[in-house]
């Protein structure tokens, strides 16, 4: 059998999120997202994050979930900036060009946007005598955990933040793995802390748990967009049978499944990460999170790939390749053991 650790969407829904959509599976409810489950998820998911006048939407994946938010808060002439490895500036097929804005790269550390980097370019910016001429930028983005699995700090996230209070721009949060990050030992913000920090972000649920979807959280009021259902229709990203999302995050944040599913994932990640330690592998960046990245010799690759499924995620040099490791909510430990013994 293959060892499966190439993502952590391949699999279908935790089971009881899967009892939940089948308990409810003949129940008549209205569409695009006004059923009671989707209220119910919204007040849940509004009570975990303290945010009682937070405004919350579900969508169906995180590409059409990033295409709507920036798009539905850029004037034309605006672009998104984000560090250079964001996932909007490499996996998303170019939507957000294609949505007619810019992504504005900037320098990534591991992963992340560096705010002296931001404050140095949105102050040249404003400085420039041609800026009317130019793309303004409109909103930042960042992703949590990041695309190598580290992580921002509270003081990291508060100095981004104020930066785009201070320059009148929305910061929005790509939160795709968010469980995987708030349960990490690396993280020192909370839920409620974590919305306070940002304008809008998003609760992943496609890799943690669910089937399919997203949950959009507009913590501040100030950014929120006026016919925001409409714009997700027009983006393509309206469920008629929204209740499939609904009962999907319903379930996620009853009993706190949501965080205790991703608790899992990074038990298995450090457990993971510690037995590679121990048999001497490099590793590529240091993340606390469910994602690992290791060195790996060329000349052990066609045998592993006989016996794992993970992604090769870019050229270490001639001789060795930096592969990916991913754990999930349903990682079996036996599975971790014995990728171990194989590598």
């Amino acid at each position: 059998m293959t060892l499966f650790f190439l993502n952590d969407y391949s699999r279908g829904a935790h089971e009881k999120v899967l009892e939940k959509i089948v308990e409810s599976n003949m129940e008549t409810e209205i569409g695009y997202c006004f059923d009671s489950y989707c209220i119910s998820a919204k007040e849940k998911i509004k009570k975990a994050c303290a945010k009682e006048n937070a405004e919350v939407f579900f969508l169906v994946g995180g590409t059409q979930t990033n295409a709507t938010i920036i798009k539905s808060l850029l004037h034309p002439y605006e672009g998104v900036i984000a560090p250079k490895s964001g996932h909007i500036n490499t996996h998303e097929a170019g939507i957000i060009e294609a949505g007619g804005h810019k992504v504005i790269e900037l320098p990534q550390y591991e992963g992340k946007l560096c705010a002296e980097d931001l404050s140095v370019y949105l102050d040249d910016f404003s400085k420039d005598e041609n800026n009317i001429h130019m793309v303004q930028p409109g909103m930042v983005y960042i992703t949590y955990p990041t695309e190598y699995g580290t992580m921002y700090s509270k003081s990291e996230l508060e100095e981004i933040y104020n930066l785009c209070k201070y320059n009148n721009i929305p910061l929005f949060i790509d939160g795709a793995r968010l469980g995987y990050g708030l349960m990490s030992k690396a993280c020192d913000v909370t839920l409620p802390e974590f919305a306070n920090l940002c304008d809008v972000f998003y609760i992943g649920g496609t890799k943690v748990g669910a089937l399919c979807g997203e949950a959009i959280v507009f913590s501040s009021t100030k950014y929120i967009p006026q016919h925001f259902v409409t714009l997700i229709k027009q983006m393509g990203a309206l469920l008629a049978k929204g209740r499939l999302l609904g009962v999907q995050f319903d379930a996620l944040f009853s009993n706190n499944l949501y965080f205790e599913i991703s608790q899992h994932a990074i038990e298995m990640a450090e457990l993971l990460q510690k037995g590679l330690r121990e048999k001497g592998y490099q590793f590529y960046v240091d993340s606390p999170t469910n994602q690992q990245f290791i060195i790996i010799e060329n000349s052990k690759l066609d045998q592993l790939k006989e016996k794992v499924k993970y992604t090769s995620w870019e050229k270490y040099d001639d001789n060795h390749t930096v592969i990916r490791l991913v754990t999930d909510w349903a990682t079996k430990k036996e599975d971790v053991e014995k990728l171990i013994e194989i590598l």
